[in-house]
């Protein structure tokens, strides 16, 4: 049997708005310990913003006491100023060899899962395929080392 992106994704997956700021997306990731967010609209994904994203935008100097007017000011921007708009997607019901090959191809580290009216089901992420690639990989190794025996 063939593992499907269902059977790896992360879910439920956190969400915010397009008017998230990026003080609390911020917050989010350092509470939550996770690396993406998923913009969503009336229950469309629009987006994705990643801890890159996040740190590329936000001044190192934010909310510390030598902050300047500007450095503070990157703590307002939204999160439809940074997320990245060119959404690649997969189903749930997708193989994961096609959710590797499609993260590979397009250079991007997270599939929003996405059914078929566009709702959001989860997250398959390059940290979930190598969590499955090494318990595959270890249930392998176990089954070569009982055959020897």
């Amino acid at each position: 049997m063939h593992a499907t992106v269902s059977d790896i994704m992360t879910a439920p997956v956190f969400t915010v708005t397009p008017e998230a700021t990026l003080e609390s997306m911020r917050r989010h990731f350092e509470a939550e310990g996770f690396h993406h967010l998923l913009v969503v609209e009336r229950g469309k994904v629009l987006g994705v913003v990643s801890d890159r994203d996040l740190l590329r935008n936000l001044s190192p100097w934010a909310g510390t006491m030598g902050a300047s007017r500007s450095d503070d000011a990157t703590l307002r921007k939204r999160a439809h100023q940074v997320m990245s708009r060119s959404l690649i997607s997969i189903a749930p019901d997708a193989r994961v060899i096609e959710a590797i090959r499609t993260m590979l191809g397009s250079r991007v580290s997270c599939l929003p899962v996405l059914d078929e009216h566009g709702g959001c089901r989860g997250i398959v992420t390059w940290r979930d395929v190598l969590r499955w690639t090494s318990e595959r990989l270890s249930e392998e190794a176990n089954g070569a080392e009982r055959d020897a025996a």
